[in-house]
């Protein structure tokens, strides 16, 4: 549409003006497209941090936990593998060692 034939007492500038509302016009479709960008992440992040638990994946899952639903430790681990024959006696033993060896002494 011609906006001098429209408006014939306007200016080009002013119809212009008239079509932006004084340019914020421009503003907004730069700034809808941001939004709507940071909103999506917003809405995907929160959905990840909440489905998700804080221990990581395995734990959501119900491994790594015993049936009071704490972590287990590495030594209740060693010790379920070895019961179930995952793992025979030397391997057994020598991991016991090295957990041992690298426990933190309690005062």
């Amino acid at each position: 549409m011609d906006t001098q034939r429209a408006y014939p007492e306007t200016s080009q500038m002013e119809a212009g003006a008239v079509m932006y509302w004084d340019g914020g016009g421009r503003a907004w479709v730069i700034f809808m497209p941001v939004l709507w960008i940071v909103l999506t992440g917003l809405a995907v992040w929160a959905v990840v941090r909440l489905t998700h638990s804080p221990s990581g994946s395995a734990a959501g899952r119900g491994e790594g936990r015993d049936g009071d639903g704490r972590r287990e430790s590495p030594e209740d681990v060693l010790d379920r593998r070895y019961a179930s024959g995952e793992i025979d006696t030397d391997m057994y033993t020598e991991a016991r060692e090295r957990l041992a060896a690298h426990r933190p002494r309690r005062w």
